[in-house]
């Protein structure tokens, strides 16, 4: 006979093996509520959003390596509930206060045969969604091959799903799939869906440390495992027994909106780690590297060499002239001749070419008043930049850098590393052993008070609120594909980033590219497939700390007044609201600046970009501050502007604006609008 179904909210709760349980938790505003059952013995969890389900009973638990599985014959044991409402602060961020905001509960399933606990589910639902996590303490080594939790979506054969693959050479280098939800195979996080009900849906992880990415593989229609990369030996975590795993989240509303204002993934990290960390500096900058991407200059050493003494000051100089605060040189040091996708093993990180002087370079900086931005590039070989690691940072220290940019150039894989034996190893992007490497590079980074911004990373879980030195990364297609990606990122790319990628955290994109036809204009070659207003709104929808000025200097030269909005725009906001958008569409996102140095804190700023489809977006300005007047200083694409043919036309005008006005946003095919609110 089936167990009787007993459900209990809010009491102490002890379970014999004649019934089944099931506990339930709400979000603070009624409208998300989890449930998780011991049903027939088999630990399952559901989720329900204004009445209707939309995570169906769903399996939970762990197989091990010789350890017994802890998949069935479990029952619920013991609960305990909590409620949290709070409020922090970010250093630097998208908003400066986040609300926190949460129903917790934690429940313990044991074995029905001696009662012995083994492991606690954590829940904390929010109004924007739900993370859930397991809590193990064994007294044993326990080495995990698989994580059974599902995602079993219900009206999976009605629902759009917006993928990228997992586990696949590029890492998360992809252009975005649009398909019927039964369609998405082995897929990367975060990973955003839209039900029947027109429900918006987004699974990914949060504070991913000393564990293996999780990917999403579809195994029966609609149900979807978690798939945990594994090390080169095929286990996929190995612990001592004792071990937290990271959230699993869901992020969810009503509107493509909803998730983007969502603060779910921050507010599932722990708070800072490191104490005072007022020298991570937010910001813009310029860099000795789109010259490389189009051939104009190299990496290696030689007569186009990039990164040369002469020209990081001349940078310098052109960065402090124009409010930049440093200038990013690839290519000074030595390794980088030949094929270097291949040179992990050869890199130095304190050597540099003959005709690079970081002395006389920092000495320059501080002259003219704008820094150095370090770069390490490991090609993979993360044990031969381990080795010199302490050494890199304490010359990058001694120069005066505050920013360094990583990079870990290898194929999904195809990472390399010398184990103890001497023998080479090759691990994946987002396994367990390099979850553990990127944050000892960045803890390691913080003890010189230097920045990391990472580039093919392993992705972002919020973890920029406990190591707030940890900036931005790249973890998706950015600009240089437009240089010689084939196909270059198509038009939709950016509107598809912002409900996908974006939702992790920021990402180091390198906007602000002037010049679209290095290659030619028209549709069929490697190039920027956007209009020049579109450039100016990157700044302000695709969120990052430090920001890049991609462009070579004299393309800025050329176009001053197109150029004056990239000085004008901050990189560090007290509040971001997402006013309008769907996915792979548009976006429209409104951002106040946060007062900081030559920033009042009074201003908003306003970007809007839409796919290869021209629109015109009614705004309404009611963010802006009621009583108030501000001179809308507008960048918008011109009357005959598209990307293909025409993408520099574009109309510059003022208005004066209250927060009673409306404006139409006219963004033409594969375009956007920038735009300055200026108080007065």
């Amino acid at each position: 006979m089936r167990p009787m179904s007993l459900s209990l909210i809010g009491l102490s709760l002890f379970t014999t093996t004649s019934f089944a349980a099931s506990l339930a938790m709400s979000s603070p505003d009624g409208k998300i509520t989890f449930t998780l059952s011991d049903d027939n013995s088999q630990p399952t969890y559901q989720v329900s959003f204004n009445d209707k389900t939309i995570i169906q009973p769903s399996k939970l638990g762990f197989d091990f390596a010789t350890a017994a599985s802890m998949r069935d014959g479990l029952s619920i044991t013991t609960h305990q509930r909590n409620s949290v409402d709070s409020s922090w602060q970010q250093p630097w961020g998208e908003a400066r206060v986040i609300q926190d905001k949460h129903n917790e509960l934690a429940v313990t399933f044991a074995k029905q045969t001696d009662k012995s606990p083994q492991y606690t589910v954590r829940v904390k639902v929010f109004d924007d969604g739900v993370g859930f996590r397991y809590e193990v303490a064994q007294n044993q080594a326990l080495y995990i091959t698989r994580e059974l939790t599902e995602f079993a979506f219900a009206q999976s054969d009605k629902s759009t799903a917006w993928w990228i693959p997992a586990r696949g050479w590029n890492r998360y280098e992809y252009v975005y799939n649009t398909t019927p939800l039964h369609d998405a195979p082995h897929v990367h996080t975060p990973f955003t869906l839209k039900n029947q009900d027109g429900v918006h849906i987004s699974v990914h992880e949060a504070a991913l440390i000393d564990y293996a990415g999780m990917t999403l593989n579809q195994r029966r229609p609609g149900t979807f495992v978690a798939d945990l990369t594994p090390w080169s030996d095929g286990v996929a975590v190995k612990t001592n027994g004792k071990f937290n795993t990271p959230w699993r989240t869901l992020q969810i509303g009503d509107e493509a909106t909803d998730l983007l204002n969502s603060h779910l993934i921050l507010n599932l990290n722990e708070p800072n780690k490191l104490g005072d960390v007022s020298w991570v500096e937010p910001g813009k900058y310029i860099g000795i590297w789109w010259g490389m991407h189009i051939n104009k200059n190299t990496w290696g050493s030689g007569e186009k060499h990039g990164a040369t003494t002469g020209r990081t000051k001349e940078y310098l100089s052109f960065a402090a002239d124009n409010g930049f605060d440093g200038v990013l040189v690839e290519g000074w040091n030595i390794g980088w001749d030949g094929d270097w996708f291949f040179n992990g093993d050869v890199f130095s990180f304190t050597d540099a070419y003959a005709d690079f002087n970081i002395d006389e370079v920092a000495k320059h900086g501080e002259r003219v008043g704008a820094r150095l931005i370090g770069h390490h590039e490991t090609s993979g070989n993360v044990s031969n930049y381990r080795n010199q690691m302490e050494a890199a940072f304490a010359l990058y220290e001694k120069a005066g850098v505050r920013q360094v940019k990583t990079g870990y150039v290898a194929d999904g894989g195809n990472i390399k590393r010398i184990d103890a034996e001497g023998n080479a190893r090759f691990e994946w992007h987002d396994g367990q052993f390099m979850a553990n490497e990127y944050l000892d590079n960045v803890k390691l980074a913080a003890k010189h008070k230097i920045s990391i911004n990472t580039h093919e990373p392993i992705k972002d879980t919020g973890l920029r609120r406990t190591y707030p030195n940890w900036i931005a990364r790249e973890g998706a297609r950015g600009q240089e594909f437009n240089a010689w990606g084939t196909p270059p990122n198509p038009p939709e790319h950016v509107p598809m980033l912002a409900f996908t990628r974006m939702l992790a955290g920021p990402m180091d994109f390198t906007p602000g590219i002037f010049d679209m036809g290095f290659n030619g204009l028209g549709d069929k070659t490697n190039r920027p497939q956007t209009t020049l207003a579109k450039q100016l709104a990157l700044y302000v929808v695709l969120y990052s700390p430090i920001q890049m000025a991609a462009d070579l200097p004299e393309n800025y030269l050329a176009k001053p007044d197109a150029f004056q909005f990239i000085k004008d725009v901050p990189t560090d906001w007290e509040h971001s609201i997402a006013l309008a958008g769907e996915v792979g569409d548009y976006v429209v996102f409104a951002r106040k600046e946060r007062k900081h140095k030559q920033y009042s804190g009074n201003d908003w700023f306003l970007g809007a970009v839409t796919d290869e489809e021209a629109r015109e977006i009614p705004v309404t300005l009611d963010f802006l501050e009621p009583g108030k007047t501000f001179e809308a200083q507008i960048y918008a694409d011109g009357d005959k502007a598209e990307w293909k043919q025409n993408p520099y036309e574009m109309n510059i005008y003022r208005k004066k604006v209250t927060s009673a006005d409306k404006l139409t946003l006219k963004l033409a095919a594969g375009g956007g609008v920038a735009i300055r609110f200026k108080a007065l």
